[in-house]
């Protein structure tokens, strides 16, 4: 099978059952991408990076670029970016068109209470599995250092009204200077 049909193929399946938005389903997109051998797990975590620091979610971004670096082509990104978004674009149509017509019923209200937590927990699940040493580094001082930089932003973040893009490029200033 061409590399072609195997990433729309991927990106069908990673768009259908990777709830909760982009950062919940990254597990499922390294499962599914490392496991193939299209990326290591290094340039895996790469592209994460490189896809929170551009504009959009990013789910689409890390598709664009993934779809291109696996098959040198920009068909290539087109391709699993499409297959990214079609299955939720046409859930999403389905069940607007369902909530609507049913949102007063007693176990869509359950079922929606029941979801959010595994978002949540998605999403929990997508930190953990960024905090490795491809993201930490190696030896011990670079990762006190890392947990350090890890920390401090989300108490930026969390903590006061400061953009996450400033703390973006902050901790990208210090990391030049401290490694």
């Amino acid at each position: 099978m061409s590399i072609y049909l195997r990433l729309i193929w991927a990106y069908l399946k990673i768009g259908l059952f990777g709830f909760g938005g982009g950062y919940a389903m990254l597990s499922l997109v390294q499962n599914i991408i490392v496991e193939n051998g299209w990326l290591s797990s290094q340039m895996f975590t790469d592209i994460v990076a490189i896809s929170q620091m551009t504009p959009g979610p990013i789910g689409i971004n890390s598709a664009t670029y993934i779809g291109y670096v696996t098959t040198g082509s920009v068909v290539g990104s087109l391709l699993a970016t499409f297959a990214v978004v079609l299955p939720p674009y046409l859930l999403t149509l389905y069940a607007s068109h369902f909530i609507t017509n049913h949102h007063d019923n007693a176990i869509i209200k359950g079922a929606f209470m029941g979801l959010r937590p595994v978002v949540v927990g998605l999403i929990a699940s997508a930190a953990l599995l960024l905090m490795n040493q491809d993201n930490f580094g190696t030896e011990s001082t670079h990762q006190v250092i890392s947990v350090i930089i890890c920390i401090a932003s989300f108490c930026v973040v969390y903590f006061t009204k400061i953009h996450p893009i400033v703390v973006i490029i902050l901790a990208g200033i210090a990391g030049y200077f401290i490694f």
